[in-house]
C-alpha cells in the first residue's frame, strides 16, 4: 500500500525522495488499514459478544489515531528553520512518537479496566464464523504493516516508524491471544474472554511504554552510537598529517538529518596558522558532506615537537591511567619556570567513572608532585563525556 500511495500522489513530486514524504505515505497507509481493521473487528466483536475482540478493535482505532499523529509529526518536522527555531523542526518527529505512545498507554489502561471487569462478572460469548476469518486476516495485515514500517524506518532512520512497527508486532500477539481465547471459550466452556482481554491490554501498555522510551531518549539528549563517534575520529585523523589529535567531540541531535558536530583538533603550534586554518575549513566541509551534518572545529595549537613536553605528557598520561583507565589526557601544555613548572591539561572523564571531579583533580595533583617533584603544579580542566 505505501508504494501505491507514493506512486499515485508523490512520484512526480520533485521532493519525492525527502524522508518526510515516506513518513506521510506510511501514515496514510496506517490510517486506512487500521480503520478497516477496526470496522471488521468491531463487527466480529459485537456479533460474538466478546469484550476482548471489541478491545482489539478499539486498539486498532487508537492505532489509526496514532498514524494521524505520526503523519502530522512528519509534516511539521519537514518545516524549514526560522527565526524562532534556527535548528529546524526535526524533533517534531520525536514528539509525534511520544504522543503515539501516550495514546497507546491510555487506551491500554482503559481496556485493562474493562477486561478486569469481565473477569469479575463473566458472561457468555459466541464464536461466529466471521471472527474466525477476520482475526487471522488481521494478524496478516498487522505483520505486513510491521514489515513496511520497519523497512521505511530503516530507510529514513525514523524513530516514529520504528515505534509504529513495534506496535504492529504487539498487535499481532494481542490478536493471537484474542483468537486463542475465543477458541477456548467456544470449545471448552471456559470464560477466557476477560483474561485474554487483560493479556491484550498488557501487550498494548508494553508497546506504549517501549515506544515512549525511544521517543524520550533523543528529546532529553542521548550519546550517539559508538560507531558514529569512531567514524568522525577516523575522518579527522586521516584527513591531514598536521592534525595530531582530536578531543571534546560533541554531537547535537536536532532531529533526523539535523545533527551538529563540534570538536577540538590538535595541531602543532609551530606550523603556519593560516595553513592550519585552511586545513580545518576543508575538514569541516568533508565532515558535512560525508556525514550530512553541520561541523564546527576549534583548532588547538599544542607543543608537539618539544621532547620535554612529550616526555611529561607520557608520564602524566600513565599516572592518570593508573587512577582510572577510562580517563584520558589532552590539550597538554607546559609553562617552564625557574622555581616551578605548570602542567596545563584537560582530562576527559566519562560519566561512567565513579570518581567526582574534585577527587580526580586532587589525586592527580598529588600523584604528579609525588612522582615528578614538588616543583610541578597541575592546572587541570575536567571534560565530561559520554
Amino acid at each position: 500500500m505505501p508504494e501505491i500511495i507514493y506512486r499515485l500522489f508523490f512520484n512526480k513530486d520533485k521532493n519525492a525522495n525527502d524522508r518526510g514524504v515516506y513518513g506521510i505515505v506510511c501514515g496514510i497507509s496506517g490510517i486506512v488499514l487500521n480503520i478497516l481493521l477496526f470496522g471488521a473487528k468491531l463487527f466480529a466483536g459485537l456479533i460474538s459478544a466478546s469484550v476482548s475482540i471489541v478491545a482489539d478493535a478499539v486498539n486498532n482505532l487508537s492505532d489509526a489515531g496514532s498514524s494521524v499523529v505520526t503523519l502530522l509529526g512528519f509534516k511539521l518536522a519537514g518545516k524549514k528553520a526560522d527565526s524562532e527555531h534556527p535548528y529546524g523542526h526535526g524533533r517534531f518527529e520525536y514528539i509525534a512518537a511520544l504522543l503515539v505512545s501516550a495514546v497507546i498507554m491510555v487506551m491500554g489502561f482503559e481496556l485493562l479496566k474493562e477486561s478486569v471487569g469481565r473477569i469479575i462478572s463473566p458472561s457468555e460469548t459466541g464464536l461466529e464464523p466471521a471472527a474466525l476469518i477476520i482475526l487471522p486476516a488481521s494478524i496478516l495485515v498487522k505483520l505486513y504493516m510491521a514489515f513496511y514500517n520497519r523497512h521505511y524506518g530503516k530507510r529514513i532512520d525514523s524513530t516514529a516508524l520504528f515505534a509504529v512497527a513495534r506496535d504492529s508486532l504487539c498487535d499481532c500477539l494481542a490478536t493471537g491471544a484474542v483468537l486463542i481465547g475465543a477458541l477456548l471459550s467456544h470449545y471448552t466452556g471456559l470464560h477466557a474472554d476477560g483474561p485474554c482481554g487483560v493479556l491484550v491490554s498488557l501487550f498494548i501498555l508494553y508497546s506504549g511504554f517501549s515506544s515512549g522510551k525511544e521517543a524520550i531518549d533523543p528529546l532529553l539528549g542521548m550519546p550517539p552510537e559508538p560507531g558514529y563517534i569512531d567514524n568522525i575520529k577516523h575522518i579527522v585523523l586521516d584527513f591531514d598529517e598536521r592534525i595530531i589529535g582530536v578531543h571534546d567531540l560533541l554531537v547535537h541531535d536536532y532531529g533526523p538529518g539535523r545533527r551538529m558536530i563540534s570538536l577540538h583538533a590538535e595541531v602543532p603550534s609551530d606550523i603556519d596558522m593560516l595553513q592550519a586554518h585552511d586545513v580545518i575549513d576543508n575538514l569541516e566541509r568533508k565532515l558535512s558532506e560525508e556525514l550530512g551534518c553541520t561541523a564546527t572545529i576549534h583548532m588547538d595549537p599544542v607543543q608537539a615537537h618539544d621532547p620535554r613536553v612529550t616526555a611529561l605528557k607520557e608520564q602524566v598520561s600513565a599516572l592518570v591511567t593508573g587512577l582510572d583507565p577510562s580517563i584520558s589526557v589532552h590539550d597538554f601544555r607546559v609553562v617552564f619556570g625557574d622555581t616551578h613548572t605548570n602542567l596545563v591539561f584537560d582530562m576527559a572523564v566519562p560519566f561512567s567513572c565513579g570518581l567526582d571531579e574534585e577527587t580526580i583533580q586532587r589525586r592527580t595533583s598529588e600523584m604528579i608532585k609525588s612522582k615528578l617533584g614538588r616543583s610541578y603544579f597541575a592546572v587541570i580542566n575536567i571534560d565530561r563525556e559520554a
